[in-house]
């Protein structure tokens, strides 16, 4: 995923924090970007690794940085990625779809078993939280995964769908920086790779299209997005009041992750936030300066997938090389360009993870401080990390209001 963005992201500058009130919708205009397989060889002829769909929100953030300045987006607040029916996105009342929490258990498109994490007391009167259907253990079955729950049945889920695209592998020429053509090639450049590679495109469904929430509107328009060039028709829409008084709810003990979430500190990756110590030498001078890190919520129960890597780019900074320079640079040869900036490699916490704590947060989303969200460049709030809904129904409890 590849994203502009600006090296430093500075503090909020006002005292409440920004809040989502667009949707940004994006529909494709033909093929969109999966990820861009290894260069053609016999031993990557089949397969899709590295596949990566939908693009996550650090690549929405590259539209709002190529449209704005620096000083107009420090508090751009991004969330995603979601997808919906276009027909579905109306002013009144909107509804889209978003990952499934794990708790659901799937079978054919229908939830067949609904877990539940209860307390109880072991022989020496310790507490310990355990999962369960009903009263029973959970089943040992293999249920669907990477289903999609529409958003107006969050509190009263019935069914669930799965993701309307499909990825179609086709080989595709490397082109050049600035042309729409093959790249060249000098006689005496030695390359042990060939102009073909395998892109790993994605087709959507007619008729539906993918949604992020925002808190800064972006021009409508068609813009590249997601890499090698695929175009997508975006338009933005203010949220409707459904969404906006569900994603304002209060978080207690219960909720689960819509987007994935990254916590911890730029060394480790942890399944929940840490109270990061930034710019603190000493801790770093210790033997093991993890050891002391403070947990930010106590635990009591997590249901969660194997974590995936997750990395992204910052920045697309044109050529700095002067005029005279690029003359001595062979017409025939690419124009060189400064690498961009490579983030550290991190584990994310799957979307649809569900986390049960002891004492309540009594915060939404939204009013949790920067602090908890790891900052390299901008904090990773900033692109929806980790964003959670209250799910009550995960504790046994009914919710106190339905969805509008």
């Amino acid at each position: 995923m590849s994203t502009i963005e600006a090296s430093n992201s500075p503090a909020q500058s006002s005292d409440s924090p920004p809040r989502f009130k667009y949707l940004i919708v994006i529909e494709p205009l033909g093929f969109l970007y999966g990820s861009a397989g290894k260069f053609l060889s016999p031993e990557n002829l089949v397969g899709r690794s590295g596949s990566s769909f939908p693009p996550s929100a650090a690549t929405l953030s590259g539209l709002f940085a190529a449209s704005y300045k620096d000083a107009e987006i420090r508090d751009l607040l991004l969330a995603g990625p979601f997808w919906a029916v276009t027909d579905e996105l109306q002013e009144a009342e909107q509804n889209f779809y978003v990952p499934t929490p794990h708790n659901f258990l799937v079978k054919n498109g229908k939830i067949v078993h609904k877990l539940i994490c209860k307390k109880y007391l072991d022989q020496e009167k310790k507490e310990f939280y355990s999962w369960r259907d009903g009263d029973q253990q959970p089943p040992n079955d293999k249920f669907e995964s990477n289903t999609w729950l529409a958003i107006n049945q969050w509190h009263e889920p019935k069914e669930v769908k799965k993701a309307p695209w499909r990825f179609l592998p086709h080989l595709h020429p490397r082109l050049e920086l600035d042309e729409r053509r093959v790249v060249r090639q000098n006689n005496d450049q030695q390359t042990q790779r060939g102009s073909l590679f395998l892109e790993n495109s994605v087709q959507m469904e007619p008729g539906t299209c993918l949604v992020y929430f925002s808190n800064t509107k972006l021009e409508p328009g068609w813009y590249r997005f997601g890499g090698e060039g695929h175009m997508v028709d975006v338009s933005c829409i203010d949220l409707a009041q459904n969404i906006i008084t569900l994603l304002n709810r209060t978080i207690e003990k219960s909720f689960a992750l819509i987007t994935p979430a990254i916590w911890g500190s730029n060394r480790l990756s942890y399944r929940e936030p840490i109270y990061l110590q930034k710019g603190d030498k000493e801790k770093y001078s210790q033997p093991d300066p993890e050891s002391n890190e403070q947990k930010v919520w106590s635990l009591a129960a997590l249901l969660t997938e194997r974590p995936i890597p997750f990395r992204y780019r910052l920045g697309n900074r044109e050529n700095q090389q002067s005029q005279e320079q690029q003359q001595e640079t062979d017409n025939n040869q690419q124009h060189s360009q400064p690498p961009k900036l490579l983030s550290r490699g991190r584990y994310v916490v799957t979307a649809g993870s569900v986390y049960v704590v002891k004492e309540p947060i009594n915060q939404s989303w939204q009013e949790w401080p920067d602090d908890w969200f790891p900052k390299e460049g901008p904090s990773l709030k900033r692109w929806g990390c980790g964003l959670a809904l209250p799910l009550p129904s995960a504790m046994g409890y009914p919710p106190k209001e339905a969805i509008a």
